[in-house]
Parts: C-alpha cells; structure tokens; sequence
C-alpha cells in the first residue's frame, strides 16, 4: 500500500515548538519532492514549504519563513517539519505530500497526500 503518514501534532503554547513527521510506505521518498502544506477552519488548503528531492533546495512561504524548516532523511524514508516560535495562526492540519517539483513553496503535481496531523497553538 503507498501511502504517507503523518506524526507530531499536538497542543502547543505560543512561542513553542513541534516536529512534524513525514514517513513513506510502500515507495520511496527520494523520488519526490515533498511538501508541507496546511488547512486552518474555514480557510482553504495553502502550502507552507518545499522540499527538492536531494534536499538541498528548500522554499518558504513568508509567514513561516525563519520559524520553520523543512528537512527529509531519504535513508529513513521520512520528511521533517520543525516548527518554532509558534503562533495561534498556525493553528492548522498540517498534511505532507509527494509530487513532482517545487513551484516556489508549493509541492505541484502531487502524486500523494498524507492524511494529516493537527497543530494547535493555545494559551
């Protein structure tokens, strides 16, 4: 079964910190480019960061760039999210993906999403 399964959601205070995991069954990672995107309620699915299939090309949407970097372990099979500084407003499922390039942060023709994880951020 290919699939992608998401870990390390959770409740976080502000200013806080979470790791997301991004680990692949039944095909391998780094074949794809993997990306992270976001769903907040009410607000349609937005892309936060992009990662090239070496790793060695990383992209950021401007509200998480500096707060959060993205990073893959192709031995492991897995795709990492670390997110710091963490505000209300990133309150959100939090999905990964696998597809075929990096248009700026976005992961474009995606070929597998994850089921999510959620990420909330309160006092």
């Amino acid at each position: 079964q290919l699939q992608l399964v998401e870990s390390g959601g959770g409740l976080v205070q502000p200013g806080g910190s979470l790791r997301l995991s991004c680990a692949a069954s039944g095909f391998i990672l780094d074949m794809y480019t993997i990306g992270w995107f976001r769903q907040a309620p009410g607000k349609e699915r937005e892309g936060v960061a992009c990662i090239s299939h070496s790793g060695f090309s990383t992209y950021y949407a401007d509200s998480v760039k500096g707060r959060f970097t993205i990073s893959r372990d192709n031995s492991k099979n897995t795709v990492y999210l670390q997110m710091n500084s963490l505000k209300p407003e990133d309150t959100a499922i939090y999905y990964c993906a696998a597809g075929q390039y990096c248009s700026g942060y976005v992961c474009a023709d995606v070929n597998y999403w994850g089921q999510g994880t959620q990420v909330t951020v309160s006092s």
